[in-house]
């Protein structure tokens, strides 16, 4: 599979976003990872609807919005008006309401023509996606825990990767995307492309890049 890189804004100067999206479109990058932080289900606060909207027309590339909140069904309408093109909530926030939280949050991003997928954190069974592979169009593996941006990649998780992409192939989503966010760099996407990965996203590694351009390019030909 093609494999498809993410640059996470949560690594850029916040000072200086539309350059940063530029730069990133510029470079190749085929998503941006927007990682929206509530304070509560993660101890930083990042940003909000308001941002994305304001930076929604300096680029064309699609907005990955990853949304580590709780009650993210209230959410989703802000997001989603904003331009956010895919929004993705995580299995544990979900968990915590209701049995059926995760699935109505899917459908409720769904019903605003946004595609919609569900991140497990690395503690986490993969188990917990396959529920809701069917209307998923992205599994999400967090190969840090989510919070702060610079940390080590988690090994650990590589299996879970791969045992998504056989669950996947199984309901006949083959190409379902799989994305991995965490400690991506020339070192770690190769073992993540090898586990069935092909959304790949970098912050850190790619903001810090002498040659953006060239470090995008690097990582899709690992």
């Amino acid at each position: 599979m093609q494999i498809k890189i993410a640059p996470s804004i949560l690594a850029a100067d916040f000072s200086r976003m539309g350059e940063a999206l530029i730069k990133c479109e510029k470079s190749g990058a085929d998503l941006i990872h927007c990682d929206v932080m509530d304070g509560s289900f993660v101890a930083p606060i990042t940003f909000g609807g308001q941002m994305i909207k304001n930076i929604r027309s300096v680029t064309k590339v699609p907005f990955d919005v990853h949304l580590m909140v709780e009650h993210p069904q209230t959410q989703i309408k802000f997001f989603a008006d904003a331009g956010a093109d895919i929004i993705t909530v995580h299995v544990e926030a979900c968990e915590k309401i209701s049995p059926d939280y995760l699935r109505d949050t899917l459908a409720l991003i769904k019903s605003y023509g946004v595609k919609c997928g569900a991140v497990i954190n690395p503690d986490v069974s993969e188990e917990k996606l396959y529920p809701v592979l069917d209307i998923c169009d992205m599994a999400v593996v967090m190969s840090v825990f989510p919070g702060y941006g610079g940390q080590k990649f988690i090994n650990s998780v590589l299996p879970k990767v791969t045992a998504i992409r056989k669950q996947a192939a199984k309901i006949g989503k083959p190409d379902l995307d799989i994305e991995i966010d965490g400690g991506i760099t020339e070192s770690t996407a190769p073992l993540a492309a090898a586990a069935g990965a092909n959304v790949l996203v970098a912050g850190s590694y790619l903001f810090k890049a002498a040659d953006m351009a060239a470090a995008i390019d690097g990582l899709k030909k690992l």
